[in-house]
């Protein structure tokens, strides 16, 4: 460790969390990556098995949600996103955070490698979400991908970009708004065609000159196909059942399948995976003929990972759970639950302690029409039939008159992991 850098950490007090005493701090269980699913298993945790040392670490100094950002991006009734500094809602949970850059694991020895030294820990809990996967459309050298990311990204990896994305919204005075949307699985299935409605919505109220393209690999979510294609047809150009093949920044011009498609501003989304720390560990599922599926390997109740019994993987980052279904839905509420059934997993592994079953739940609150206000309420549930085959159900709820059910929603949410 360079002498600068020790001095840091020894003057922030964060020197023990590179190199602890761990007879007096017991067994440690690390948790990377702050976001619903590591906040919800590191709360848990301390409330379940206070005697175990909780280090939860990740790479931003505060923690910023997803949840309501398409409403606020364009002023649509929402002040401001949520959001918490790590470090004092560490303290007033009762664990503790480091940020640093957790830049590998050796499983063997358990044992993270991070941007503040090397951490060792007895159980390991993997929160760190998802990566966009810029080479799938032929963009392979990482700086260019990191420069596309910053001058046209959609904002879907790091809620922190949520507000570089709203300046470049706000400067935008006419022309083609290109708007991409990730091949399922991503992240918050219904959340780029709330964000497309709003965008059209706010292009038709501001009278701005210009057109937003959309450009979609899926089926579209019948509950926006009205709205997108026929209230707002004058805003709004959609290109169904197409793929990004490549994309030129110079010219401002993407290709895909069909053709190419110019643009003067863009929310660029590429295909999704599983983030990075998580390949360079061997965590991910390979498929029935070898190759890497993309996302994380784990058991689908209990999230401890098949090749290494010590460590859970949670959030968006999980893979397939069933042939019938396929994944859970990459949400916050999902993620949330997870990291509350990992915390009774850990409890229970540490003490002996049992604790009732829990599975996995969504509750999604999502604007399906503006001005008026429209609202769909989508709730995931799962049960295990007597052979143990886990069954998914899934239940739209429409709500002509919404009275702020979203807004409440969110906040039951942040009370139980969130809120200092």
């Amino acid at each position: 460790m360079k002498t600068g850098r020790r001095q840091f950490l020894l003057a922030a007090g964060l020197l023990p969390l590179v190199r602890p005493l761990r007879a007096a701090l017991g067994q440690r269980v690390l948790i990377v990556g702050g976001g619903w699913g590591g906040l919800s298993a590191a709360s848990h945790l301390k409330r379940l098995a206070p005697e175990l040392d909780v280090l939860l670490v990740d790479r931003q100094p505060a923690f910023t949600s997803f949840a309501l950002s398409s409403r606020w991006l364009v002023d649509h009734g929402i002040a401001a996103v949520e959001r918490q500094d790590y470090a004092a809602l560490a303290a007033a949970r009762g664990y503790r955070f480091l940020q640093a850059d957790v830049e590998s694991i050796e499983r063997p020895a358990r044992v993270a490698n991070t941007s503040a030294g090397r951490l060792d820990y007895d159980w390991l809990v993997l929160a760190p979400g998802i990566r966009e996967n810029y080479a799938a459309w032929q963009v392979d050298d990482a700086s260019a991908a990191a420069e596309l990311r910053q001058r046209h990204g959609g904002a879907m990896v790091d809620a922190a970009d949520l507000v570089s994305l709203k300046q470049r919204l706000a400067a935008f005075k006419g022309g083609d708004l290109l708007m991409t949307i990730p091949p399922a699985p991503y992240r918050c299935p219904p959340a780029p065609y709330e964000r497309a409605m709003l965008i059209a919505w706010w292009l038709k109220t501001r009278k701005i000159a210009g057109k937003l393209v959309i450009i979609d690999p899926n089926p579209m979510m019948s509950a926006f196909r009205s709205i997108l294609l026929d209230r707002f047809r004058a805003q709004v150009t959609y290109i169904d059942h197409a793929n990004v093949r490549q994309i030129d920044p110079m010219r401002k011009t993407v290709s895909t399948d069909i053709d190419d498609v110019p643009f003067t501003e863009a929310l660029l989304c590429p295909p999704q995976e599983a983030a990075g720390l998580l390949w360079q560990s061997g965590l991910i599922r390979r498929d029935d003929s070898g190759r890497d599926s993309a996302w994380a390997d784990q058991d689908v109740l209990t999230f401890r990972s098949r090749a290494d019994e010590r460590v859970y993987i949670i959030g968006d980052a999980a893979g397939l759970v069933s042939p019938l279904f396929g994944y859970y839905p990459k949400t916050g509420h999902v993620a949330n639950r997870m990291g509350a059934i990992v915390a009774q997993e850990i409890a229970a592994a540490s003490s002996g302690r049992t604790y009732p079953d829990l599975l996995p739940e969504s509750v999604c609150h999502v604007l399906s029409n503006v001005d008026p206000d429209e609202q769909t309420r989508i709730e995931t549930t799962y049960r295990q039939r007597g052979d143990d085959f886990l069954m998914q159900q899934v239940k739209q709820l429409r709500n002509p008159h919404p009275e702020g059910e979203d807004v409440a929603w969110a906040e039951s949410m942040y009370r139980d992991f969130l809120r200092p």
